[in-house]
């Protein structure tokens, strides 16, 4: 195989957005898609919202969505540090610019935190590599969910990677709420799930308690300002988005037995307690 074989492979199965057209409204009835509720005429549009739409729309203290083009990129900075000074760097008529602008205004303070604690080891390194922390922190920025457990009981099929026992054994509490999703951070978990059927999956933080979801995602946004989670990418909890009840289709004993997607336990794998 010759020295440009991999970066082709990787292109290969780099993921391409569909279309604007392309994508069916009832795209956006998924579950996935509920944070973002209240800004779904944006992604309903026959237009693409332009950068001055969504300053009109998404309006952030302190901050402002700025189109990316050679000359914003110029100014050498790295795109957390154009971040910090207020600059987020916007590809018009792009799904997975577009998501970030949509979670920017939905949770403010989480990618505000997010941004912070990126530029704290961007500042301490000059290699232009990325930490642990750094990955940790990317790998949630793009496709990161928070869980919320009324139970801490509830995470011992988790723990195990006891994906039928989590989901089907628990799926009564699944509809009743005392496991859920309260809120999707990832904007490209968002832009991949634009192709309906897509089984992604989602990387974690769990909170353990029984507030309001407001109350609760400021309880991650604290512990990511104090470093107390996204430190190391192995902390993020792997979740099988399709195996919650009423997410997919399919969702029989077979479904749940693909080793491929439901994956078991590494040897030596676990996971932190989730933040009270």
């Amino acid at each position: 195989m010759n020295a440009a074989a991999p970066a082709a492979v990787a292109e290969r199965r780099r993921f391409v957005a569909p279309a604007r057209g392309d994508v069916l409204a009832a795209t956006f009835t998924h579950p996935l898609f509920d944070d973002l509720a209240a800004c779904r005429d944006l992604l309903l549009a026959a237009e693409w919202p332009g950068i001055d739409l969504l300053n009109t729309r998404l309006p952030l203290p302190g901050r402002h969505f700025i189109a990316q083009d050679e000359a914003l990129l110029a100014d050498g900075l790295h795109y957390e540090v154009r971040v910090a000074q207020g600059r987020i760097a916007t590809r018009p008529g792009n799904w997975h610019d577009l998501f970030n602008a949509l979670v920017w205004a939905r949770h403010p303070a989480l990618k505000a935190a997010l941004n912070a604690r990126q530029c704290l080891h961007v500042a301490d390194r000059d290699d232009g590599q990325r930490n642990r922390a750094q990955q940790a922190l990317t790998q949630f920025d793009e496709s990161g969910v928070i869980v919320r457990v009324r139970e801490a009981s509830l995470l011992d099929a988790w723990d195990r990677h006891d994906w039928s026992g989590l989901f089907r054994g628990h799926a009564d509490s699944w509809r009743r709420g005392d496991i859920a999703v309260i809120a999707v951070i990832g904007h490209a978990l968002l832009e991949q799930a634009l192709l309906p059927g897509r089984r992604l999956v989602g990387k974690c933080v769990v909170v353990a308690r029984d507030a309001a979801v407001e109350t609760d995602v400021a309880r991650v946004v604290a512990a990511i300002r104090n470093g107390e989670v996204l430190e190391d990418p192995r902390e993020l909890r792997p979740l099988p988005l399709a195996g919650i009840p009423g997410w997919h289709p399919q969702q029989d004993a077979g479904f749940y037995a693909d080793a491929d997607y439901f994956r078991p336990l590494r040897e030596g794998r676990a996971y932190p307690p989730p933040l009270f």
